[in-house]
């Protein structure tokens, strides 16, 4: 297989101390509002060898972060200085049960006193990375 090379990047930035299940609740609902938002970046539907339809996934790798809750902040900043449009979690959102709760949770605060836990972007890859800058691959 060769590897291929993408002009852009697709990255989940998620803050350092978030509890396990909260990293990839957090994770799965910000690649949600990529996924609805930016169709071209899906794959074709996959098919297993006996015809099962299955549904299309990004055609792209999702690289996801981590960093403490300055870096957070300071790469929501960047993002907005670039005009990048990205998802975003607060803390709050865990304590809401459905979507228009959290959307009224978000509502609530003002920009630069969002408890930010995550963000999710996609960009052209150098923009990503200056966003990112300082954040660490996740482990």
């Amino acid at each position: 297989m060769s590897t291929v090379r993408f002009d852009t990047k697709i990255a989940v930035l998620l803050r350092d101390d978030l509890l396990t299940w909260q990293r990839l609740n957090v994770t799965a609902f910000l690649i949600s509002g990529l996924a609805g938002t930016r169709p071209h970046l899906l794959g074709e539907p996959y098919a297993d060898a006996d015809g099962t339809a299955y549904l299309p996934m990004f055609g792209q790798p999702v690289l996801v972060f981590a960093g403490d809750a300055a870096l957070l902040t300071a790469a929501h900043g960047r993002a907005l200085s670039r005009d990048v449009p990205m998802t975003i979690f607060t803390e709050e959102l865990f304590r809401t049960g459905h979507d228009e709760a959290n959307r009224a949770a978000v509502a609530a605060v003002e920009r630069d006193d969002l408890n930010l836990v995550g963000i999710g972007l996609h960009a052209p890859k150098n923009a990503v990375d200056r966003i990112l800058k300082g954040a660490s691959l996740h482990r």
